[in-house]
């Protein structure tokens, strides 16, 4: 079997399995194809819910995906050390040649890595109430060290207070500087809805892609101008999702009731109905 048809039949398989256990689903692809490069595009590929460790550096708490992964480790945002799974910090040097070194980005490329964070976190605190956790994770696209192409990620995740619920979003997004005052995004946004804890199970995801040509603001230097046009994007195609996710779901399963199972009738036609139903237990 060919290296695509192995994908393609993988990425099939787990759209037919249970979403709830889609990570060990995945973990149990990986293992039974044996293949470093395919098992890292299926890890690339295959949105599953979001982890959240804690930064031993700063204490405070960051989302986990594919792309500030190294092994069983991950960079935390805050600090741009990586953490282990257990919460451990293990390597924070930048500048280390190494070809075994773990990735991180440029200098450039860092520091508006660290302003999306907070201007994200502020995004999270306005959109999901105070509460959540909020990422941004950056990285070179290009060898030169400017902001003419990069590439990144947007996690959100939240949680309901009983644990019955949650919203994961995974917002992958692709900059390049087409001239001076402009420049093109494309980005690709999954979420992730999980309620199989609450009295209505309820598990899936949706991805959508948006692409658009920005206007780089005028009297605002570019790092800020690439903020204001990704929250603008991210901001639509959550709007988007969540719009989807209420057609594709809630309307649905309001069909399935309203319809299918129980019809909706006014009070009076119900009056009527309820007095059938007694009339007809009096004759028996």
């Amino acid at each position: 079997m060919s290296y695509d048809a192995k994908f393609d039949a993988s990425l099939d398989l787990l759209r037919r399995l249970d979403p709830q256990r889609v990570s060990s689903h995945l973990t149990d692809i990986c293992t039974i194809v044996n293949d470093d490069e395919l098992s890292q595009d299926l890890l690339s590929s295959v949105d599953v819910p979001l982890k959240v460790l804690r930064c031993p550096k700063t204490s405070k708490d960051f989302l986990c995906c594919d792309y500030n992964r190294d092994g069983d480790s991950y960079r935390s945002p805050w600090s741009n050390i990586y953490v282990s799974a257990d919460g451990t910090a293990e390597s924070s040097n930048q500048n280390d040649e190494d070809d075994e070194a773990p990735p991180f980005p440029s200098n450039i490329l860092r520091q508006l890595e660290v302003n999306a964070n907070d201007a994200f976190d502020v995004y999270r605190d306005l959109y999901y109430e105070g509460s959540g956790v909020s990422s941004v994770y950056l990285w070179d696209t290009e060898d030169d060290e400017t902001l003419d192409a990069f590439a990144g990620v947007v996690l959100f995740q939240k949680q309901t207070d009983d644990g019955s619920g949650r919203w994961d979003s995974v917002h992958v997004f692709e900059v390049t500087a087409e001239d001076s005052s402009s420049a093109s995004y494309k980005v690709t946004s999954s979420v992730i809805l999980d309620m199989s804890k609450s009295a209505l199970s309820l598990s899936g995801s949706l991805t959508r892609q948006l692409e658009a040509s920005q206007s780089l603001t005028a009297g605002v230097n570019v790092e800020t101008s690439h903020l204001i046009n990704l929250g603008q994007l991210i901001e639509k195609s959550e709007y988007n999702l969540r719009n989807l996710l209420q057609d594709v779901y809630f309307d649905k399963l309001k069909d399935v009731v309203m319809k299918d199972l129980r019809s909706d009738v006014n009070a009076g036609a119900e009056h009527e109905r309820q007095s059938e139903v007694i009339k007809g237990l009096q004759a028996l």
